[in-house]
This record gives structure tokens, sequence and C-alpha cells, in this order.
């Protein structure tokens, strides 16, 4: 836990009396500043249950299936250690039962996670909204106790550009679908309409980041950079909006720079399907 910056107070010394401010003459020492870190918020980081990737098919060109298509075999929620209720699987696809009521509103609801740290890899997956539907990729995923998946993880969004009113929010486009939310917007922008599949992807390379969407890469940006930085401080995560959101946002990943990647219960219809990773390491 970082300290607040301290102010010392002028120090009085006396020439006749060992009283401060008594006698007849007194002088005052020069004020001294003494500075250290400041403050951040306090969090904790909880430490749940991880599956061995090693466990999962892998193909000829080192792509792994973490989604069989009929098992949560490796997923569990976020901050939890089985599968919230409203996770379900419907012909080969995961998909969230939404209600209309907001994100993570329900006991049985909240994000669910692959729960295998990632550091550097590519990170493919199908996904789908009803009318009006809300959701999200995240990667670099820390469990903070109390805290949503996305206080410190980049998010690659999904949404009906065309009836969710998310995509005439932000500036420029930057959350409707494939954008870094709230960040950078995706172009070109070619998200198919809610009831058809896209496919959508994450590139992720020592800092460097990359959306893709159906086959076209559409968002770039770098890491821990000064860049990043600026984003953070134009965004709704900045300092004085989110103070800690800012914090783990700006070294998102922690000191191993590595995370889960996860999909996020916006209260709406979503489903995802196909999907699989490849390590770069």
């Amino acid at each position: 836990m970082n300290k607040l910056v301290l102010v010392a107070s002028a120090l009085c010394m006396m020439s006749y009396f060992t009283a401060c401010g008594g006698g007849k003459k007194t002088e005052s020492a020069p004020v001294v500043e003494e500075t250290v870190e400041a403050e951040t918020p306090e969090y904790v980081l909880l430490d749940l249950p991880t599956v061995d990737l090693s466990s999962f098919p892998k193909d000829a060109d080192g792509w792994i299936t973490i989604f069989d298509g009929k098992t949560f075999t490796g997923w569990r929620g976020y901050n939890k250690t089985t599968v919230p209720g409203k996770w379900i699987i419907e012909d080969g696809a995961i998909r969230f039962s939404g209600t209309g009521g907001g994100e993570a509103q329900e006991d049985d609801g909240g994000d669910l996670i692959f729960a295998h740290k990632l550091k550097n890899f590519e990170f493919e997956f199908e996904w789908k909204v009803a009318k009006g539907s809300n959701s999200g990729v995240f990667f670099h995923i820390q469990e903070v106790e109390g805290q949503p998946s996305y206080i410190s993880a980049p998010e690659y969004q999904v949404l009906d550009n065309d009836n969710h009113p998310d995509a005439k929010l932000g500036e420029g486009g930057n959350r409707k679908s494939a954008s870094l939310y709230d960040m950078l917007p995706a172009k070109p922008q070619n998200a198919k309409p809610f009831g058809q599949w896209n496919k959508g992807k994450i590139l992720c390379y020592k800092g460097t980041v990359v959306h893709y969407q159906n086959d076209a890469a559409v968002v770039e940006y770098h890491l821990w950079t000064q860049q990043w930085k600026e984003l953070l401080d134009k965004s709704k995560f900045s300092k004085d909006k989110w103070p800690l959101a800012y914090e783990l946002l700006l070294n998102c990943g922690g000191a191993n720079r590595e995370g889960f990647v996860g999909f996020q219960d916006h209260g709406d219809d979503v489903w995802f399907r196909n999907i699989k990773v490849k390590i770069l390491d």
C-alpha cells in the first residue's frame, strides 16, 4: 500500500525557553518537504483453480481447441469455481441466456473465463448476438476480489451495432463491435447483423494487440506504452474517474503480463463457438 504525499510542518526553535512559541526570541526552521509515492487503491487478487493447457487437443498448426462444443471443461465463472447457471451449451455453442437486466445482475450470472493464463497468443472465436444485445471478450483478466472482470482487462466489444444504444456512445464508434471498448474504434466496421455469426480474433504479442473481425484487422494498439496511457486517460477508466481500474489497466496482465480470456455477461443473449488459441511464446 503506497502512502499519500506528506507535507512536513515547520519546526520551531527557541533561544531562551524550551516551549515552542514561548520566550522573548524565537526562530523558525525552514519548511521541509518529504515526498513519497502517491497512494494507489487497495485490492486483493484471488488465486483460484487453473487448468493445464496440454490436456486440450492441438492440431498440426498449433491451434488448441479450448471448447469442445459439448462440455465446459476448462471453463468457470470469473471469481468463481463453477460455471454460472446462465451460461449454457446450445447447438455446439456457449450461450449466455439473457434476461435484459443488465450486466451480472443475477446470482447465476457473471462473466465466464477459460481457466488458464495466456501471455503471447492468438485467440479465435465466432460470436453472434440477439437483437439489441451487448457483450464482450476480455483478455489479461486478473481475478480481483469484489470487482468486475473489466476492471483489469482490455475489451473486444461484442454488440448489435444497429439496435443497441451503446453503438452511438463513446467517440467515433469506439463502442461498436470489435472496437477496443471506449478507446479505439474498429475500422472498417464490418460486423454482420444480429442473428448472424461473426468471426473474431485477438492477437497479443509482447504488448502489440490486434483485433480482427471477419478476417479483417480492424484495431491495433500497444500495451504498456505512452499510447496506452493516453488512451486510458481519455476513457471512462481514467485515473480521475476510476482510480483502481486505471491502475490495473495501465499495468494490465500484472507483473507476468498474462491473464485469462473470458466472455462478458451483460444481461443479453450472446453465443460463442469454435473457440481456440495458439500460443506464441
